[in-house]
Protein backbone atom coordinates (compact mmCIF):
# COMPACT_ATOMS: atom_id res chain seq x y z
CA UNK A 1 0.00 0.00 0.00
CA UNK A 2 1.46 3.46 -0.82
CA UNK A 3 1.76 5.65 1.95
CA UNK A 4 -0.86 7.86 0.49
CA UNK A 5 -3.22 5.79 0.54
CA UNK A 6 -2.47 4.48 4.00
CA UNK A 7 -3.40 8.18 4.63
CA UNK A 8 -6.55 7.90 3.49
CA UNK A 9 -7.60 4.71 5.36
CA UNK A 10 -6.38 6.35 8.34
CA UNK A 11 -8.24 9.48 7.92
CA UNK A 12 -11.30 7.04 6.92
CA UNK A 13 -10.61 5.14 10.68
CA UNK A 14 -10.15 8.27 12.48
CA UNK A 15 -13.87 10.33 11.53
CA UNK A 16 -15.81 6.84 12.33
CA UNK A 17 -14.94 7.44 15.66
CA UNK A 18 -16.02 4.54 17.83
CA UNK A 19 -17.46 2.63 14.93
CA UNK A 20 -20.93 2.72 12.57
CA UNK A 21 -22.96 0.32 15.49
CA UNK A 22 -21.96 3.42 17.66
CA UNK A 23 -22.86 5.88 15.79
CA UNK A 24 -26.21 4.44 15.07
CA UNK A 25 -26.67 4.37 19.01
CA UNK A 26 -25.87 7.96 19.07
CA UNK A 27 -28.31 8.80 16.57
CA UNK A 28 -30.79 6.58 17.63
CA UNK A 29 -30.38 8.80 21.14
CA UNK A 30 -31.77 11.73 19.06
CA UNK A 31 -27.66 13.52 18.89
CA UNK A 32 -25.62 13.72 15.91
CA UNK A 33 -21.69 12.41 16.05
CA UNK A 34 -18.79 15.03 17.05
CA UNK A 35 -17.90 15.64 13.53
CA UNK A 36 -21.64 16.37 12.34
CA UNK A 37 -21.60 19.21 14.87
CA UNK A 38 -18.76 20.73 13.64
CA UNK A 39 -20.11 20.66 10.33
CA UNK A 40 -23.30 22.40 11.33
CA UNK A 41 -22.03 25.02 13.52
CA UNK A 42 -18.84 25.58 11.13
CA UNK A 43 -18.88 27.56 7.59
CA UNK A 44 -18.57 24.78 5.37
CA UNK A 45 -15.45 23.83 4.00
CA UNK A 46 -13.76 26.03 7.01
CA UNK A 47 -13.36 23.47 10.08
CA UNK A 48 -9.18 22.32 10.23
CA UNK A 49 -8.71 19.41 12.42
CA UNK A 50 -5.52 19.61 14.97
CA UNK A 51 -4.73 15.79 16.53
CA UNK A 52 -7.09 13.26 14.46
CA UNK A 53 -3.85 10.73 15.05
CA UNK A 54 -3.55 11.17 18.63
CA UNK A 55 -4.13 7.92 20.68
CA UNK A 56 -4.58 6.96 24.57
CA UNK A 57 -1.69 6.33 26.42
CA UNK A 58 -3.35 4.15 28.80
CA UNK A 59 -5.49 1.21 26.81
CA UNK A 60 -8.50 0.12 27.91
CA UNK A 61 -9.57 -3.35 26.96
CA UNK A 62 -6.34 -3.38 24.98
CA UNK A 63 -8.86 -0.81 22.66
CA UNK A 64 -7.28 2.17 21.16
CA UNK A 65 -8.85 5.16 18.63
CA UNK A 66 -7.68 7.90 16.86
CA UNK A 67 -8.62 11.31 18.58
CA UNK A 68 -8.96 9.36 21.75
CA UNK A 69 -12.85 11.00 21.88
CA UNK A 70 -12.32 14.54 21.43
CA UNK A 71 -12.11 16.49 17.90
CA UNK A 72 -10.28 19.86 17.66
CA UNK A 73 -9.11 22.14 15.63
CA UNK A 74 -10.49 25.73 14.11
CA UNK A 75 -12.63 27.24 11.36
CA UNK A 76 -15.00 29.96 10.83
CA UNK A 77 -18.10 31.07 11.67
CA UNK A 78 -19.58 34.11 9.57
CA UNK A 79 -16.25 34.25 8.02
CA UNK A 80 -14.93 34.72 11.67
CA UNK A 81 -12.33 32.83 13.32
CA UNK A 82 -13.14 30.24 15.80
CA UNK A 83 -11.60 27.34 18.27
CA UNK A 84 -13.70 24.11 18.64
CA UNK A 85 -13.25 20.96 20.58
CA UNK A 86 -15.96 18.51 20.04
CA UNK A 87 -16.33 15.07 22.77
CA UNK A 88 -16.82 12.12 20.83
CA UNK A 89 -19.36 10.27 22.96
CA UNK A 90 -18.44 6.99 20.52
CA UNK A 91 -15.11 6.82 21.93
CA UNK A 92 -15.24 5.43 25.57
CA UNK A 93 -18.62 7.59 26.13
CA UNK A 94 -16.45 10.60 25.50
CA UNK A 95 -14.73 10.33 28.94
CA UNK A 96 -11.66 12.74 29.23
CA UNK A 97 -8.44 10.73 29.74
CA UNK A 98 -4.65 12.39 29.81
CA UNK A 99 -4.27 13.06 25.83
CA UNK A 100 -7.67 14.34 25.33
CA UNK A 101 -7.40 17.18 28.18
CA UNK A 102 -4.39 17.97 26.10
CA UNK A 103 -5.95 18.45 22.81
CA UNK A 104 -8.47 20.87 24.44
CA UNK A 105 -5.62 22.87 26.37
CA UNK A 106 -3.84 22.91 23.19
CA UNK A 107 -6.69 24.59 21.47
CA UNK A 108 -7.53 26.93 23.81
CA UNK A 109 -3.62 27.98 23.78
CA UNK A 110 -4.19 28.65 20.16
CA UNK A 111 -7.35 30.76 20.68
CA UNK A 112 -5.51 33.10 23.87
CA UNK A 113 -2.45 33.59 21.67
CA UNK A 114 -4.41 34.20 18.01
CA UNK A 115 -7.61 36.54 20.26
CA UNK A 116 -10.44 34.23 18.73
CA UNK A 117 -14.08 32.58 20.92
CA UNK A 118 -13.38 28.93 22.05
CA UNK A 119 -16.01 26.69 21.57
CA UNK A 120 -16.64 23.81 23.26
CA UNK A 121 -19.29 21.01 22.43
CA UNK A 122 -19.44 18.45 25.44
CA UNK A 123 -20.93 15.53 25.34
CA UNK A 124 -18.57 13.14 28.08
CA UNK A 125 -19.21 10.79 30.51
CA UNK A 126 -16.84 12.15 32.92
CA UNK A 127 -13.14 11.52 33.59
CA UNK A 128 -11.50 8.12 31.98
CA UNK A 129 -10.94 5.38 35.31
CA UNK A 130 -8.28 3.93 33.71
CA UNK A 131 -6.29 7.16 33.48
CA UNK A 132 -6.96 7.59 37.55
CA UNK A 133 -5.03 10.57 38.55
CA UNK A 134 -3.91 11.89 34.89
CA UNK A 135 -7.69 12.25 33.74
CA UNK A 136 -8.15 14.47 36.73
CA UNK A 137 -4.90 16.54 36.08
CA UNK A 138 -6.12 17.01 32.97
CA UNK A 139 -9.71 18.13 33.96
CA UNK A 140 -7.62 20.88 36.22
CA UNK A 141 -5.15 21.95 33.17
CA UNK A 142 -8.68 23.03 31.31
CA UNK A 143 -10.37 24.92 34.02
CA UNK A 144 -7.10 26.74 34.35
CA UNK A 145 -6.93 27.71 30.92
CA UNK A 146 -10.84 28.56 31.12
CA UNK A 147 -9.97 30.69 33.85
CA UNK A 148 -7.10 32.95 32.10
CA UNK A 149 -9.01 33.01 29.22
CA UNK A 150 -12.42 34.51 31.25
CA UNK A 151 -12.51 38.19 29.97
CA UNK A 152 -9.62 37.22 27.19
CA UNK A 153 -11.58 35.63 24.77
CA UNK A 154 -15.29 34.80 24.36
CA UNK A 155 -15.84 31.14 25.92
CA UNK A 156 -18.88 29.24 24.49
CA UNK A 157 -20.14 25.65 25.89
CA UNK A 158 -22.77 23.43 24.50
CA UNK A 159 -23.92 20.60 26.58
CA UNK A 160 -25.03 18.16 24.04
CA UNK A 161 -25.18 15.20 26.11
CA UNK A 162 -24.06 14.21 30.17
CA UNK A 163 -21.51 16.58 31.71
CA UNK A 164 -21.41 15.22 35.46
CA UNK A 165 -18.78 15.62 38.55
CA UNK A 166 -15.29 17.21 37.60
CA UNK A 167 -16.75 18.13 33.95
CA UNK A 168 -18.77 20.51 35.01
CA UNK A 169 -16.84 23.12 36.30
CA UNK A 170 -15.09 23.47 32.65
CA UNK A 171 -18.33 24.94 31.35
CA UNK A 172 -18.87 26.65 34.75
CA UNK A 173 -16.25 29.31 34.07
CA UNK A 174 -17.42 29.77 30.68
CA UNK A 175 -19.33 32.95 29.15
CA UNK A 176 -22.33 30.85 28.22
CA UNK A 177 -23.76 27.42 28.50
CA UNK A 178 -26.83 26.39 26.24
CA UNK A 179 -28.41 23.13 27.14
CA UNK A 180 -30.93 20.88 25.15
CA UNK A 181 -33.98 19.47 26.40
CA UNK A 182 -34.30 15.96 26.97
CA UNK A 183 -30.96 14.69 25.97
CA UNK A 184 -28.56 17.16 27.78
CA UNK A 185 -27.66 17.49 31.72
CA UNK A 186 -25.26 18.53 34.47
CA UNK A 187 -24.85 17.51 37.93
CA UNK A 188 -21.94 16.79 40.51
CA UNK A 189 -23.45 14.33 41.84
CA UNK A 190 -26.19 12.28 40.52
CA UNK A 191 -29.34 10.56 41.19
CA UNK A 192 -28.42 7.46 42.73
CA UNK A 193 -25.85 9.04 44.89
CA UNK A 194 -28.05 11.65 45.72
CA UNK A 195 -30.34 8.78 46.55
CA UNK A 196 -28.22 7.46 48.53
CA UNK A 197 -26.73 10.48 50.63
CA UNK A 198 -30.17 12.31 51.01
CA UNK A 199 -32.57 9.73 50.01
CA UNK A 200 -34.02 11.89 47.67
CA UNK A 201 -35.75 10.14 44.57
CA UNK A 202 -34.96 12.13 41.53
CA UNK A 203 -34.45 11.37 37.53
CA UNK A 204 -31.63 12.71 35.79
CA UNK A 205 -34.04 14.87 34.27
CA UNK A 206 -35.07 16.78 37.27
CA UNK A 207 -32.16 16.98 38.79
CA UNK A 208 -29.86 18.39 36.00
CA UNK A 209 -31.52 18.97 32.77
CA UNK A 210 -32.13 21.72 30.50
CA UNK A 211 -35.40 23.19 32.19
CA UNK A 212 -33.82 22.50 36.17
CA UNK A 213 -30.94 24.99 34.81
CA UNK A 214 -32.79 27.20 33.00
CA UNK A 215 -35.57 28.23 35.71
CA UNK A 216 -34.10 26.58 38.80
CA UNK A 217 -30.27 27.22 38.99
CA UNK A 218 -29.76 29.67 36.18
CA UNK A 219 -26.62 27.87 35.34
CA UNK A 220 -27.67 27.12 31.78
CA UNK A 221 -28.00 30.45 30.19
CA UNK A 222 -30.35 29.18 27.07
CA UNK A 223 -32.15 26.10 25.97
CA UNK A 224 -33.67 24.59 22.77
CA UNK A 225 -35.11 21.98 21.49
CA UNK A 226 -32.41 19.68 19.50
CA UNK A 227 -29.18 19.87 18.74
CA UNK A 228 -29.47 21.74 15.28
CA UNK A 229 -31.12 24.90 17.04
CA UNK A 230 -28.22 24.75 19.45
CA UNK A 231 -25.95 25.27 17.64
CA UNK A 232 -27.91 27.89 15.21
CA UNK A 233 -28.17 29.95 18.71
CA UNK A 234 -24.38 29.46 18.77
CA UNK A 235 -23.94 31.27 15.64
CA UNK A 236 -26.46 34.07 16.40
CA UNK A 237 -24.86 34.80 19.80
CA UNK A 238 -21.17 35.07 17.91
CA UNK A 239 -22.77 37.99 15.44
CA UNK A 240 -23.22 40.17 18.64
CA UNK A 241 -19.86 39.70 20.58
CA UNK A 242 -16.28 40.66 19.33
CA UNK A 243 -13.51 38.18 18.54
CA UNK A 244 -11.45 39.41 21.63
CA UNK A 245 -11.42 42.10 24.71
CA UNK A 246 -9.31 44.13 22.58
CA UNK A 247 -11.79 44.02 19.42
CA UNK A 248 -15.16 45.97 19.05
CA UNK A 249 -18.54 44.36 18.31
CA UNK A 250 -19.53 43.68 14.90
CA UNK A 251 -21.33 46.42 12.77
CA UNK A 252 -24.59 44.88 10.70
CA UNK A 253 -26.82 47.10 8.34
CA UNK A 254 -29.12 48.86 10.78
CA UNK A 255 -33.26 48.09 10.49
CA UNK A 256 -35.85 50.08 11.82
CA UNK A 257 -37.88 49.01 15.41
CA UNK A 258 -40.77 46.34 15.18
CA UNK A 259 -43.03 48.77 17.10
CA UNK A 260 -43.13 52.63 15.88
CA UNK A 261 -41.77 55.15 18.90
CA UNK A 262 -45.33 56.41 19.16
CA UNK A 263 -46.74 53.12 20.01
CA UNK A 264 -44.98 53.54 23.49
CA UNK A 265 -47.54 55.54 24.89
CA UNK A 266 -49.98 53.02 24.59
CA UNK A 267 -47.99 50.26 25.87
CA UNK A 268 -46.94 52.06 29.24
CA UNK A 269 -50.19 51.31 31.75
CA UNK A 270 -51.93 54.86 32.84
CA UNK A 271 -51.52 53.59 36.22
CA UNK A 272 -48.08 53.43 37.84
CA UNK A 273 -48.85 50.51 39.86
CA UNK A 274 -50.25 48.44 36.80
CA UNK A 275 -48.02 45.78 35.23
CA UNK A 276 -46.96 46.23 31.63
CA UNK A 277 -43.81 43.70 29.65
CA UNK A 278 -40.68 45.28 29.03
CA UNK A 279 -40.13 43.63 26.20
CA UNK A 280 -42.72 45.43 23.97
CA UNK A 281 -41.31 48.57 24.94
CA UNK A 282 -37.82 47.43 23.87
CA UNK A 283 -39.38 45.82 20.57
CA UNK A 284 -40.30 49.78 19.68
CA UNK A 285 -36.54 51.13 21.06
CA UNK A 286 -34.15 48.17 19.23
CA UNK A 287 -33.64 47.04 15.42
CA UNK A 288 -36.59 44.54 14.21
CA UNK A 289 -35.78 40.69 15.54
CA UNK A 290 -32.41 41.90 17.03
CA UNK A 291 -33.36 40.76 20.85
CA UNK A 292 -31.22 37.71 21.97
CA UNK A 293 -32.43 37.22 25.43
CA UNK A 294 -30.46 35.50 27.83
CA UNK A 295 -31.74 33.45 30.52
CA UNK A 296 -35.17 33.89 29.31
CA UNK A 297 -36.37 31.51 32.22
CA UNK A 298 -34.84 32.26 35.12
CA UNK A 299 -34.96 35.04 37.59
CA UNK A 300 -37.85 36.49 35.02
CA UNK A 301 -38.27 39.85 36.87
CA UNK A 302 -35.02 40.99 35.15
CA UNK A 303 -34.44 41.25 31.51
CA UNK A 304 -30.80 40.30 29.60
CA UNK A 305 -29.76 40.23 26.56
CA UNK A 306 -28.33 41.31 23.30
CA UNK A 307 -29.76 43.52 20.88
CA UNK A 308 -28.94 45.87 18.22
CA UNK A 309 -29.41 49.77 17.54
CA UNK A 310 -28.85 51.01 14.50
CA UNK A 311 -26.86 48.01 13.37
CA UNK A 312 -24.71 48.80 16.57
CA UNK A 313 -24.53 45.79 19.61
CA UNK A 314 -25.46 46.32 22.92
CA UNK A 315 -26.30 44.63 26.40
CA UNK A 316 -29.66 45.24 27.17
CA UNK A 317 -30.67 44.85 30.98
CA UNK A 318 -34.35 45.89 32.49
CA UNK A 319 -36.58 45.09 34.95
CA UNK A 320 -39.27 43.30 34.28
CA UNK A 321 -42.87 45.13 35.93
CA UNK A 322 -44.73 41.77 34.35
CA UNK A 323 -43.04 39.63 37.14
CA UNK A 324 -42.82 40.36 40.78
CA UNK A 325 -43.28 44.07 39.68
CA UNK A 326 -39.78 44.25 38.72
CA UNK A 327 -38.32 44.04 42.14
CA UNK A 328 -34.63 43.28 42.71
CA UNK A 329 -33.98 40.23 44.46
CA UNK A 330 -31.07 37.92 44.92
CA UNK A 331 -31.81 35.68 41.72
CA UNK A 332 -31.85 38.92 39.55
CA UNK A 333 -29.26 40.76 41.19
CA UNK A 334 -26.83 37.72 40.58
CA UNK A 335 -28.17 37.22 36.59
CA UNK A 336 -27.75 41.14 35.68
CA UNK A 337 -24.24 41.44 37.41
CA UNK A 338 -22.96 38.52 35.51
CA UNK A 339 -24.46 39.52 32.20
CA UNK A 340 -23.19 43.42 32.96
CA UNK A 341 -19.48 41.71 33.52
CA UNK A 342 -19.61 39.88 30.26
CA UNK A 343 -20.39 42.94 28.11
CA UNK A 344 -18.01 45.17 29.82
CA UNK A 345 -15.48 42.66 28.99
CA UNK A 346 -15.91 42.84 25.48
CA UNK A 347 -16.73 46.14 24.52
CA UNK A 348 -19.91 46.09 24.34
CA UNK A 349 -22.01 49.42 25.36
CA UNK A 350 -24.79 48.78 27.99
CA UNK A 351 -28.57 50.35 28.09
CA UNK A 352 -30.68 50.27 31.33
CA UNK A 353 -34.42 50.36 31.31
CA UNK A 354 -35.10 51.10 34.69
CA UNK A 355 -39.09 50.38 36.29
CA UNK A 356 -37.93 49.28 39.78
CA UNK A 357 -39.63 49.23 43.37
CA UNK A 358 -36.99 48.85 45.02
CA UNK A 359 -35.35 45.71 46.54
CA UNK A 360 -37.36 42.46 47.79
CA UNK A 361 -38.36 42.74 51.61
CA UNK A 362 -38.25 39.48 53.80
CA UNK A 363 -36.73 37.21 55.67
CA UNK A 364 -35.75 34.51 52.91
CA UNK A 365 -34.14 37.07 50.76
CA UNK A 366 -31.73 38.75 54.21
CA UNK A 367 -30.81 35.50 55.19
CA UNK A 368 -30.35 34.08 51.86
CA UNK A 369 -27.76 37.78 51.21
CA UNK A 370 -29.65 40.05 49.50
CA UNK A 371 -27.15 42.47 50.57
CA UNK A 372 -24.03 40.77 49.04
CA UNK A 373 -25.89 39.64 46.36
CA UNK A 374 -27.37 42.88 45.21
CA UNK A 375 -24.17 44.52 46.10
CA UNK A 376 -23.00 42.29 43.33
CA UNK A 377 -24.93 43.85 40.44
CA UNK A 378 -23.91 47.66 41.85
CA UNK A 379 -19.91 46.39 41.79
CA UNK A 380 -21.00 45.46 38.28
CA UNK A 381 -22.22 48.63 36.67
CA UNK A 382 -19.62 50.46 38.99
CA UNK A 383 -16.77 48.94 37.78
CA UNK A 384 -17.97 48.64 33.67
CA UNK A 385 -15.87 51.33 32.08
CA UNK A 386 -18.28 50.64 28.83
CA UNK A 387 -20.15 53.21 27.54
CA UNK A 388 -23.53 53.01 30.11
CA UNK A 389 -26.95 54.99 28.80
CA UNK A 390 -30.15 54.35 30.96
CA UNK A 391 -33.27 55.17 30.94
CA UNK A 392 -35.97 55.44 33.32
CA UNK A 393 -39.14 54.66 32.16
CA UNK A 394 -41.14 54.70 34.99
CA UNK A 395 -40.19 53.84 38.79
CA UNK A 396 -37.10 54.10 40.55
CA UNK A 397 -37.14 53.37 44.05
CA UNK A 398 -34.78 53.46 46.93
CA UNK A 399 -31.33 51.72 46.42
CA UNK A 400 -32.54 50.28 43.60
CA UNK A 401 -32.16 53.46 41.95
CA UNK A 402 -28.46 53.92 42.85
CA UNK A 403 -28.06 50.78 41.78
CA UNK A 404 -29.62 50.44 38.16
CA UNK A 405 -26.30 52.38 36.38
CA UNK A 406 -27.36 55.69 38.21
CA UNK A 407 -25.48 58.68 37.46
CA UNK A 408 -23.61 57.93 40.66
CA UNK A 409 -21.65 54.91 39.68
CA UNK A 410 -21.07 55.88 36.48
CA UNK A 411 -23.72 56.06 34.17
CA UNK A 412 -22.74 58.31 31.15
CA UNK A 413 -26.05 59.48 29.70
CA UNK A 414 -28.93 58.99 32.14
CA UNK A 415 -32.50 59.87 30.71
CA UNK A 416 -36.37 59.89 32.31
CA UNK A 417 -39.69 59.67 30.69
CA UNK A 418 -41.86 62.43 31.98
CA UNK A 419 -43.84 60.19 34.21
CA UNK A 420 -41.02 58.86 36.05
CA UNK A 421 -40.86 58.34 39.94
CA UNK A 422 -37.37 59.18 41.18
CA UNK A 423 -37.62 58.95 44.94
CA UNK A 424 -36.10 57.25 48.44
CA UNK A 425 -39.67 55.39 48.58
CA UNK A 426 -43.20 54.88 47.39
CA UNK A 427 -45.52 57.86 48.16
CA UNK A 428 -48.07 55.84 50.32
CA UNK A 429 -45.07 54.71 52.76
CA UNK A 430 -43.57 58.01 52.34
CA UNK A 431 -46.30 60.10 53.26
CA UNK A 432 -47.24 57.17 56.20
CA UNK A 433 -43.71 58.43 57.69
CA UNK A 434 -42.94 61.94 56.80
CA UNK A 435 -46.86 63.41 57.93
CA UNK A 436 -46.96 60.47 60.70
CA UNK A 437 -48.89 62.74 63.41
CA UNK A 438 -50.39 64.89 61.08
CA UNK A 439 -52.56 61.81 59.72
CA UNK A 440 -52.99 60.41 63.53
CA UNK A 441 -54.60 63.32 64.50
CA UNK A 442 -56.69 64.30 61.55
CA UNK A 443 -60.90 63.97 61.91
CA UNK A 444 -60.34 61.54 58.79
CA UNK A 445 -57.38 59.93 59.07
CA UNK A 446 -57.93 58.11 55.54
CA UNK A 447 -58.56 61.22 53.52
CA UNK A 448 -55.71 63.10 55.15
CA UNK A 449 -53.25 60.28 54.28
CA UNK A 450 -54.42 60.34 50.67
CA UNK A 451 -53.94 63.78 50.42
CA UNK A 452 -50.76 64.02 51.64
CA UNK A 453 -50.08 61.11 49.27
CA UNK A 454 -50.84 63.46 46.27
CA UNK A 455 -49.04 65.62 47.68
CA UNK A 456 -46.04 63.89 47.89
CA UNK A 457 -46.73 62.12 44.71
CA UNK A 458 -46.74 66.16 42.90
CA UNK A 459 -43.52 67.53 45.09
CA UNK A 460 -41.53 64.82 45.22
CA UNK A 461 -42.59 62.12 42.34
CA UNK A 462 -41.41 63.59 39.48
CA UNK A 463 -38.22 63.31 37.29
CA UNK A 464 -37.35 66.97 37.76
CA UNK A 465 -35.66 66.81 41.18
CA UNK A 466 -33.24 64.77 40.17
CA UNK A 467 -32.95 66.16 36.70
CA UNK A 468 -31.87 69.59 38.94
CA UNK A 469 -29.19 68.12 39.92
CA UNK A 470 -27.54 66.92 37.16
CA UNK A 471 -28.36 63.26 38.05
CA UNK A 472 -30.71 63.09 34.59
CA UNK A 473 -29.31 64.93 31.85
CA UNK A 474 -32.58 64.78 30.07
CA UNK A 475 -36.19 64.34 30.27
CA UNK A 476 -37.39 63.08 27.02
CA UNK A 477 -40.64 61.77 25.46
CA UNK A 478 -40.82 58.12 24.98
CA UNK A 479 -40.57 58.31 21.35
CA UNK A 480 -37.00 59.69 21.11
CA UNK A 481 -35.55 56.98 23.30
CA UNK A 482 -33.86 55.35 20.64
CA UNK A 483 -32.65 57.96 18.36
CA UNK A 484 -31.25 59.56 22.09
CA UNK A 485 -29.87 55.94 22.82
CA UNK A 486 -28.78 56.55 19.56
CA UNK A 487 -26.78 59.46 18.90
CA UNK A 488 -25.74 58.65 22.64
CA UNK A 489 -23.45 54.94 21.54
CA UNK A 490 -22.19 57.46 18.98
CA UNK A 491 -20.73 59.83 21.02
CA UNK A 492 -19.55 57.43 23.23
CA UNK A 493 -18.33 55.49 20.51
CA UNK A 494 -14.62 56.29 21.33
CA UNK A 495 -14.87 56.25 25.07
CA UNK A 496 -11.93 55.92 27.40
CA UNK A 497 -12.49 54.93 31.36
CA UNK A 498 -9.58 53.26 33.17
CA UNK A 499 -10.12 51.82 36.67
CA UNK A 500 -7.32 52.15 39.11
CA UNK A 501 -4.30 50.25 39.00
CA UNK A 502 -5.00 46.93 40.87
CA UNK A 503 -4.41 43.57 40.73
CA UNK A 504 -8.18 42.99 40.71
CA UNK A 505 -11.08 43.97 42.87
CA UNK A 506 -13.03 41.73 45.32
CA UNK A 507 -16.42 41.47 44.12
CA UNK A 508 -18.74 40.11 46.82
CA UNK A 509 -19.22 36.55 45.89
Amino acid sequence: MNKQKDLQQRKEIAKLGGGEERIEKQHAKGKLTARERIEVLLDKGSFEEIGMFVEARTRQNNQSFYGDGVVTGFGKIQGRLVYIFSQDFTVFGGSLSETHAEKICKIMDLAMQNGAPVIGLNDSGGARIQDGVKSLGGYADIFYRNTRASGVVPQISAVLGPCAGGAVYSPAITDFIFMVEKTSYMFVTGPNVVKTVTHEEVTSEELGGAQSHASKSGVTHCTFADEIKALRGIQQLLAYIPQNCEDNPPLVEACEPALSGESLQDIMPSSASQPYDMRELLYAIIDENSFFEIHKDYAENILVGFARIEGRSVGIVANQPAVLAGVLDIESSRKGARFVRFCDSFNIPLVTLVDVPGFLPGTDQEWNGIISNGAKLLYAYAEATVPKITIITRKAYGGAYDVMSSKHIGGDLNYAWPDAEIAVMGPQGAAEIIYKHEIKQSDDPEAMLQEKVAAYRDEFMNPYKAASRGFIDAVILPEETRAKIARGLDMLSQKVDNLPRKKHGNIPL
